[in-house]
């Protein structure tokens, strides 16, 4: 006989998922009803109403695909590209190299720039890249680069970018929600996310914005959306006024979206771009006065995501499973070229509060004490702890 699930509670602190206030998850028992149910159509709207306060828009397609982030990243890719297309990626992570596998799959023409993991790109490199390839269409970049911990500037980069009469494409999986994207007033024309991360609600939808620009690019596109599920001209009409039929949605987890946005609208948008700004810096203050090192520059940091180097001698995953066994603690491995180099530390949604931070550098120092990492002892929290509360380390 199957048992009964018995699932431990965790502390969701890796690269996603987040964990899931519990006002979401009762929301996702609210009853079943029909996805063609006019008062699922009210949830709908709703929804709309609340991603575009999130990725702070106007834009009239903004709607959450059925799917996680990568569907969102098909999403764009598939009803914008057409075979022969040029598009510049820029590659800086393991989420660029990605997007050129979803790119070159449509049949574009991929350029690829790159940084080091962990850096970010210049105007002058895109610029660069626009002058040396004058047929471009698109530039695709990752905001929030998930398996470095970097963030990239969007300031002025549009204008470059529609200068060269091209479109700018925009990863925002990790940093909707957590960090400002602007996606007006940067002048960003798509961008996709998913629900896992600082919207805190289970992986399964994925918010999508495509500005005024992209939709003309739909309209005059040559060849048939490759993709039939994520056929935006099809499903612009489910989410839009006709209402007409395309796919069963899931249900419960628009619900789960809906409530997980409802509670940013309540905190308010700048004030969750602070708590996890402060909070991040505080989680960077206690680990590099612990002794540890920091992948990234810190002014590209991204707060809630950081990317910590493993100490000589130590084995990261044994560390990581002691976290996990121990202390009912998740945090991630490094993926790609910092396989084995990096453990990945998230602060994102509802994981990102005081509490979690203190607890986890409480563990990591003692896990990185009992295996003989040199370490500064009982200074990490209280360090943190400054910043948490305005205060300046060391004053």
């Amino acid at each position: 006989m199957v048992k009964e699930l018995n699932i431990p509670s965790r502390i969701l602190m890796g690269p996603g998922p987040s964990d899931v206030d519990p006002r979401v998850l009762k929301a996702m028992a609210t009853p079943m009803i029909g996805h063609m149910d006019p008062k699922f159509m009210t949830v709908m709207d709703e929804v709309m109403q609340l991603l575009r306060y999130v990725f702070q828009t106007e834009n009239e397609l903004t709607v959450a695909m059925s799917g996680t982030g990568s569907a969102g990243m098909e999403t764009v890719f598939v009803n914008l590209l057409d075979p022969g297309d040029q598009v510049i990626v820029g590659v800086n992570g393991l989420f660029g190299e990605r997007m050129v596998d979803v790119a070159e799959r449509c049949g574009a023409e991929v350029i690829q720039i790159h940084a080091n993991w962990g850096d970010v790109f210049t105007q002058e490199q895109i610029e660069t890249a626009l002058k040396n390839n004058p047929d471009v269409k698109f530039v695709a970049l990752v905001h929030a680069e998930t398996s470095t911990g970097a963030l990239q500037p969007l300031e002025g980069l549009a204008d470059i970018v529609h200068a060269h009469d091209a479109l700018l494409i925009l990863d925002a999986v990790t940093s909707l929600g957590g960090s400002p994207i602007k996606i007006d007033e940067m002048k960003v024309d798509a961008c996709y996310s998913g629900t896992q991360k600082c919207l805190s609600a289970p992986p399964g939808l994925a918010p999508v914005t495509f500005s005024k620009r992209t939709l003309d690019v739909m309209e005059n596109k040559k060849n048939k959306v490759q993709s039939w599920y994520l056929d935006l001209s099809m499903i612009r009409d489910y989410w839009g006024s006709e209402r007409a039929y395309h796919h069963t949605a899931p249900i419960s987890m628009n619900y789960a979206l809906h409530e997980s946005l409802r509670i940013i609208k309540e905190e308010g948008l700048e004030n969750a771009f602070e708590r996890h700004e402060r909070l991040g810096k505080a989680l960077h203050a206690g680990l590099e006065e612990m002794g540890l090192e920091l992948h990234v520059d810190e002014k590209y940091r991204l707060p809630q995501l950081t990317a910590v180097r493993v100490p000589e001698g130590v084995n990261e995953a044994e560390v990581r499973q002691e976290l996990l066994n121990n202390y009912s603690i998740e945090v991630g491995a490094g993926l790609g070229a910092l396989k084995g180099k990096i453990w990945r530390i998230g602060l994102m949604g509802c994981s990102c509060k005081e509490t979690n931070v203190v607890t986890l550098l409480g563990a990591l120092e003692q896990i990185l004490k009992d295996k003989g990492a040199k370490i500064r002892l009982g200074v990490a929290i209280e360090a943190a702890t400054k910043v948490m509360f305005h205060k300046k380390v060391n004053e």
